[in-house]
């Protein structure tokens, strides 16, 4: 993927969910919720304060993160489906 994203924003691939639920009943897609769970696959440089420096992002390529149920815009790259967002809209980085 050749995508590099601007300031503080954060390209994120969805994580599959389960498509059995913990009782052994099989979920249809139509009924999943998409997963608010990723890995982060590329970050941009950071935002500017307000003195103009450039502050480095929290998270970085390879981080399993959760984000918010609405959080993002769904791109097509490649054909394949990722979500561009701030790295505001992550709630925190998923560790182990």
């Amino acid at each position: 993927m050749k995508f590099r994203p601007l300031h503080d924003r954060v390209v994120v691939k969805r994580l599959e969910s389960d498509t059995k639920s913990k009782g052994g009943i099989i979920i249809p897609d139509t009924a999943k919720e998409k997963p608010q769970e990723g890995q982060v696959i590329a970050v941009g440089p950071g935002a500017r304060d307000e003195a103009g420096k450039v502050v480095a992002l929290d998270v970085k390529a390879g981080d399993r993160v959760l984000f918010g149920k609405w959080s993002g815009t769904e791109v097509k790259i490649d054909g394949e489906d990722f979500l561009i967002m701030k790295e505001s809209d992550i709630m925190g980085i998923i560790e182990g």
